[in-house]
């Protein structure tokens, strides 16, 4: 009897893990050049299904009958499709920002991801320039248009996600306008780009990768009292583009502490930035995580 109790139990505890990694998004960015090259595409699914990735993150710039086709290669190996709309290229200007014909403008390429099947849409260089005088009326006018179009997508059961710069987990910044308690009224996920080569003193976060993910992700919680009402999936980098001579063993312990630390501060998951795609070191580290846990 005790012996049965033990199996159950164990299977329970078995179950519960599985759920928990299940839950977790692991998802890498791709250009739509990237994307609209089908032979490219084909075998970035394929590495990315044996690295358990289940999300691609995917520009959307130009409206393209190729890049319709290739949605239907995510469909078909049941990854799912994050449509990125890039809303003010280097920040926007007080004219863009308080201008609805140029939100409207932009809601043509969501519109029309929701309508190849996108299954969320994120918005990214949603914020004012950094040269906008600071203003804590700058993350309202930003709020303004992330609120318009998250009423657009809820009619459609879409979820809207947003990109944060890592300096807001800290706190509002009021010059390019970006509060994510404030902004957390009316998104689903908050994405906050914490990269180590954003923060300064560079020397110092190259060294401490783990730890500056670590402190980001928990500051945003902390802005909640640790109970945060939407989900956080932060972007991490393969590498730093201030120490170009980087070697690869010194990219894969950079991106292992990215990686630990994000599971450590209790995130949604992540996504992988590479400007390129080359996720060949990532889905090295990915595939070879149950090897390294089973010498621990």
């Amino acid at each position: 009897m005790k012996k049965l109790i033990g199996t159950a139990f164990l299977t329970c505890l078995l179950f519960i893990s599985t759920a928990a990694v299940a839950g977790t998004i692991k998802g890498i960015y791709v250009t739509q050049y990237n994307f609209e090259n089908t032979a490219f595409l084909t075998s970035l699914i394929k590495n990315a299904k044996a690295s358990g990735i289940d999300t691609f993150v995917v520009d959307l710039e130009i409206i393209s009958n190729q890049y319709a086709k290739n949605v239907q290669l995510l469909k078909e190996n049941n990854i799912k499709y994050v449509a990125r709309i890039v809303m003010f290229p280097g920040g926007g200007t007080s004219e863009q920002v308080k201008n609805p014909a140029y939100w409207q403008r932009k809601y043509r390429l969501v519109q029309q991801a929701v309508n190849w099947g996108a299954n969320e849409i994120q918005l990214d260089y949603i914020r004012y320039s950094s040269k906008q005088k600071p203003s804590p009326q700058n993350a309202k006018d930003i709020y303004a248009i992330i609120q318009w179009y998250k009423d657009k997508l809820a009619g459609q059961n879409i979820p809207l996600q947003i990109d944060v710069f890592g300096i807001a987990s800290f706190g509002e910044s009021k010059y390019i306008g970006q509060n994510i308690k404030l902004f957390s009224q009316s998104v689903d996920a908050i994405c906050p780009m914490v990269y180590p080569s954003h923060y300064q003193p560079f020397p110092e976060h190259y060294k401490t990768p783990y730890k500056t993910v670590y402190s980001s992700l928990s500051s945003i919680k902390k802005q909640f009292e640790d109970d945060m009402p939407v989900k956080v999936v932060p972007y991490i980098e393969l590498s730093n583009y201030h120490y170009p001579t980087m070697t690869r063993s010194e990219k894969i312990a950079y991106i292992k502490a990215q990686l630990k630390a994000v599971q450590a501060a209790g995130a949604d998951g992540w996504y992988a930035w590479s400007p390129h795609n080359r996720y060949d070191n990532l889905f090295y580290v990915l595939q070879h995580q149950d090897e390294e846990e089973e010498e621990q």
